[in-house]
């Protein structure tokens, strides 16, 4: 049974949601002192089939390099995420094949009912 989270050790949001549930056996993998590797970042773009869904748009490097107003391709996408560990739409939990990416309300009940607490 594999199960991972990737976060940030410094991100509150990343914090508030693991703490609400029980991952006493993931994997638990903090993107700064870990940066996310090729062979990791393709196992998720098996899941989704789009980098862009692992992107993390309202990154504030995103902003600050002027890739919001760039036409980004998949394979810029692909590029950015194993640039800057801060581009990954986090948390990422990725539980036997099944992916749940961000903090979006809806994808955090979903995982709760997943692994509950």
């Amino acid at each position: 049974m594999r199960k991972v989270v990737y976060y940030l050790s410094t991100c509150d949001t990343c914090k508030k949601i693991m703490s609400q549930l029980d991952l006493e056996d993931f994997n638990k993998i903090d993107l700064k002192n870990n940066p996310l590797t090729e062979p990791q970042l393709l196992e998720l773009y098996v899941i989704t089939e789009s980098y862009e869904e692992l992107f993390n748009k309202r990154a504030i490097k995103f902003r600050q390099q002027g890739l919001n107003k760039a036409d980004l391709s998949e394979n810029d996408f692909k590029k950015l995420l194993l640039e800057e560990y801060t581009f990954l739409k986090r948390p990422v939990f990725l539980i036997n094949g099944d992916l749940y990416v961000g903090n979006a309300k809806k994808t955090v009940e979903q995982l709760k009912e997943r692994i509950g607490k």
